[in-house]
């Protein structure tokens, strides 16, 4: 919590100075009333003291018994207003304090969580992710709001009250203060127990989030496999997990809480009778001063003003151990490192020639489980000339998709080098990197906005007239024409509203308004029809026809004319040459071209043998595609 201060609460510390002044001015001038009280029953009613008021000149004060009143009246009246301006300014600065640095802390940690590579996503679930920019910041402002006004007031409280009670009474003072030292040892116990507990609870939050995040992004599914049920179970099983924690933290604070009350009650009693004791039988050997009974009501009504917020404090630190918790998980995402980072003096690189080369490139994907994987990539070595076109083909898991990942940097090589115009791509600042090479991903992603939105996303200062041009280029403006608010219909989240084809369409479009130096298309036409497939794929020669290109494919034909095709097996380049030329190999190009023309009874047996282990690799978590 110091070091959430320390990054924070300088740019907002005049709503803290503000917060804190005002809290110590609404708890000074709470303690007005007890002592009015007490000095009116003993100078205006019993007349055995004089009415005097501190830091009123004597000349102020009436000298008859209902002048006196009426000045204590009027001062209490005073005091009441005076505390709820006090209370309110006070409410306004911390409330103004915890919502600048929740806000910052949210946009912080999202900035974070946005500049890890895609090693980090691949480990992290994403319900947990959101578990902790969300109701992990919200319970920091939580206690930046409450928590912290409510300690500095019970501070200025206690500090108040006490030294009022030593100066009307020092030994009956300390009677009333004899439960500060158990409270303080209860609250000790209370917090070596309950941290633990609140930190379960909050990785049972990101358990429960992750869960529910997941079903509804599966919802399809869920449905069509009529897994409801199923689904409904596993949801129960993280609810109860989160209520098991949960309740566990309950019971231990709900005992607590009771306790502290206990304690509190039994000081204000001790103080009760041993003062009633003193008023009635005079000062108790060896002490001299007495106690008059105007003394002794100002003394109760502190000393419960004293005890009560004392049993609070417990609710204070109840809040702390939660925003505690709370606060390790989002440090734990600020301070997290991405593995992929700009270098600290990036290569100037003013012309992109297009120039690829990789160089003995090896790559595994991280595990928990396993620090060891099995590469994905093994020692793949190959160079594309400026404004060529390289096809990747190969089985599923042969490392096609993350070859062209390493090139925008999503992840880093193991070993070996990426390179483009001769520089390696970590010695690249990411951002150019990335505005040089345009990536379409299998997987079409659309954001939840209108279809203008989408595909400016990135060219942000792309007028609606580039945005037309680059739809028709994709072969989207005709449908997008006919779609009921044409380029600001909103797609949906995810671009639910738009098929498949659509959203390939769309994304296609993004990447004809960037116009980037360098394309990679990753199965770019593999959620189209055949004849918009051929529509696109003039289009990509059109963008293609003067820029590197590297496009990987499962059907072979929307490659056959590429300059280079390169067949990956098992993470290693197995052949390379031209569709002719790998034809007349006879190898396993040969064989994938029988397969999707339909010449199954020419393949040999061997291929099966090979398909079969593939396959086996693959469902049992060997190999990435």
């Amino acid at each position: 919590m110091w070091r959430l201060y320390a990054a924070y609460g300088r740019e907002n510390a005049g709503n803290a100075v503000l917060g804190t002044v005002m809290a110590l001015l609404s708890r000074a001038t709470g303690l007005v009333p007890a002592l009015l009280l007490g000095l009116a029953i003993d100078a205006v009613l019993l007349g055995t003291r004089p009415f005097t008021l501190p830091l009123v000149p004597e000349t102020w004060i009436p000298t008859t018994a209902a002048g006196q009143l009426w000045l204590a009246v009027a001062i209490l009246v005073g005091a009441t207003v005076l505390g709820a301006v006090g209370s309110w300014l006070q409410n306004y600065g911390w409330n103004r304090f915890a919502q600048n640095i929740q806000h910052r802390l949210r946009t912080d940690a999202y900035e974070r969580l946005q500049a890890q590579d895609r090693t980090f996503f691949d480990q992290s679930r994403t319900g947990e992710l959101l578990s902790v920019l969300n109701n992990d910041v919200n319970q920091l402002e939580s206690f930046l709001t409450d928590g912290v006004s409510s300690f500095l007031r019970l501070v200025a409280l206690v500090v108040g009250v006490g030294l009022v009670m030593l100066s009307l009474n020092p030994w009956l003072a300390l009677v009333s203060l004899t439960a500060v030292p158990v409270l303080a040892v209860f609250t000790a116990l209370f917090v070596r127990r309950i941290q633990p507990k609140y930190a379960s609870m909050r990785a049972s939050v990101g358990d429960l989030n992750a869960r529910l995040e997941n079903n509804v992004g599966g919802i399809e599914v869920i449905k069509t496999e009529h897994a409801e049920a199923y689904e409904a179970g596993r949801v129960r099983e993280a609810s109860q997990s989160y209520y098991d924690t949960n309740w566990d933290a309950i019971r231990t604070r709900i005992t607590f809480f009771p306790g502290l009350s206990v304690l509190s009650g039994l000081s204000f009693a001790l103080t009760f009778a041993v003062g009633a004791f003193w008023v009635l039988n005079g000062p108790p050997t060896p002490f001299t001063r007495t106690v008059s009974p105007g003394a002794f009501v100002t003394f109760m009504l502190y000393t419960q003003q004293f005890i009560w917020p004392l049993a609070q404090f417990g609710q204070i630190v109840n809040n702390y151990q939660r925003a505690r918790a709370s606060s390790d998980r989002v440090y734990a995402l600020l301070e997290a490192e991405p593995s992929v980072a700009d270098p600290t003096d990036p290569v100037e690189w003013p012309v992109v020639d297009g120039h690829i080369e990789y160089d003995g490139v090896t790559f595994a994907y991280a595990t928990d489980e396993d620090d060891d994987a099995s590469p994905v990539l093994r020692d793949v070595s190959f160079s594309v000339s400026p404004g060529d076109t390289v096809g990747i083909v190969g089985p599923t898991g042969s490392g096609k998709s993350t070859l062209v990942k390493l090139l925008v940097r999503l992840y880093d090589p193991e070993s070996g080098a990426v390179r483009i115009d001769g520089h390696d791509v970590r010695d690249l600042s990411i951002e150019q990197l990335r505005r040089a090479v345009g990536y379409v991903a299998q997987e079409p992603f659309l954001f939840y906005g209108t279809v203008r939105e989408n595909i400016a996303y990135g060219t942000f200062d792309a007028s609606d007239a580039a945005v037309e041009r680059a739809a028709r280029r994709a072969a989207a403006h005709e449908f997008v024409q006919n779609l009921p608010d044409g380029y600001d219909t909103t797609v949906g989240e995810r671009g639910v509203k738009l098929s498949g084809g659509q959203r390939q369409r769309i994304a296609l479009a993004r990447t004809f308004l960037k116009d980037p130096a360098i394309l990679v298309l990753d199965e770019a036409t593999s959620h189209v029809d055949t004849e918009t497939e051929a529509i696109i794929q003039r289009s990509l020669r059109d963008l293609a026809a003067d820029r590197t290109t590297i496009a990987i494919a499962h059907r072979l034909s929307t490659v056959k004319d590429a300059d280079t095709i390169l067949v990956l097996e098992g993470g290693r380049v197995v052949e390379q040459g031209s569709h002719d030329e790998l034809l007349a190999e006879n190898g396993l190009y040969a064989n994938l071209w029988r397969v999707q023309a339909g010449d199954i009874e020419d393949l040999p047996e061997s291929f099966f043998e090979a398909a079969i282990a593939r396959r086996a690799a693959i469902e049992g978590g060997g190999e990435t595609d």
